[in-house]
């Protein structure tokens, strides 16, 4: 499992990405925090599959144009 931070810029926050990497890849996805306002939104999530599926979900939603961001320690805490 990995825990990981998207940042979606304003033109992709309606696109259903989060869900089109759980189809594409062998993955599961857990949404833990989330703020999503109309420039800009975030995501805070953990991610269950193999290491291999991990690195090639997270390299191609980054090609989207997502940032991704590792995330440390209590994700669920402030």
């Amino acid at each position: 499992m990995k825990k990981v931070k998207f940042t979606f810029p304003t033109d992709l926050i309606k696109e259903p990405l989060i869900y089109q990497l759980g189809q594409q890849f062998s993955l599961v996805t857990n949404i833990r925090r989330a703020d999503v306002r109309p420039d800009v939104g975030w995501v805070v999530l953990e991610i269950e599959g193999s290491d291999e599926e991990i690195e090639l979900g997270l390299n191609w939603i980054g090609r989207h144009g997502v940032r991704v961001d590792p995330v440390g320690g209590d994700i669920i805490e402030g």
